[in-house]
């Protein structure tokens, strides 16, 4: 897992995440792309832990997330009263991790200072942080699929397994979106991406149609 894991980052953060892991065992997966969260961290009954981080071909995000999650695992092994998941000691723990990382041989400038001024309040999502979002995204491949922030109300979209929705009303910090399957409403990211559907047709069953 270490060798795998080590490929998803910079290489100039290597030797701080190394150490890192070296001193503190927790077991880390890497998953597929999950539309709703980048990564959590998770204690078991019998005690143990575990972080999972969603595979990205940007080290930037990959990176961020990962810290994020060890955050968590920090403020689990520090209070013996658990605080918010999101609170004073996870933003501080956060920081002290990032702190060390911020530097132009791992992160370019223009994405340093981006992320300098996240960290003075770090959102529970780095998804959230619009800036961040937008300055990460110079650093993805190439792709066709769009945000759902970017869709307009009303527009059909479809995820990666091929499920299909539309896009509803914005509620707070995720938007509401409706399968068109099950008629289910999700909230999702504002900057999770999909495939626009710019026309789509549903029709009934004919007597031609075969049905499964």
């Amino acid at each position: 897992m270490s060798k795998l894991l080590f490929t998803h980052i910079p290489e100039a953060a290597h030797p701080q995440i190394k150490a890192y892991l070296e001193q503190h065992k927790i077991e880390i997966k890497i998953k597929a792309v999950r539309q709703t969260k980048h990564g959590d961290f998770k204690v078991f009954p019998n005690g143990s832990c575990h972080i999972t981080v969603n595979t990205s071909p940007n080290p930037y995000r990959f990176l961020i997330t990962l810290v994020h999650e060890l955050a968590h695992f920090v403020v689990h092994k520090t209070y013996r009263t658990p605080p918010k998941p999101h609170g004073a000691e996870w933003k501080y723990h956060f920081r002290e991790l990032m702190f060390p990382l911020l530097q132009p041989v791992i992160f370019p400038e223009t994405l340093l200072r981006v992320l300098a001024q996240h960290l003075k309040n770090p959102k529970a999502s780095s998804g959230t942080d619009a800036a961040l979002v937008y300055e990460l995204k110079k650093f993805d491949p190439p792709s066709h699929r769009i945000a759902v922030i970017d869709l307009k109300k009303g527009d059909h979209f479809k995820m990666q397994n091929g499920r299909v929705f539309i896009r509803g009303e914005k509620k707070v910090k995720r938007i509401l979106c409706k399968e068109i399957h099950s008629g289910r409403t999700y909230l999702f990211s504002p900057h999770a991406e999909v495939e626009h559907l710019t026309c789509l047709l549903y029709t009934s069953p004919s007597p031609r149609d075969g049905l499964l």
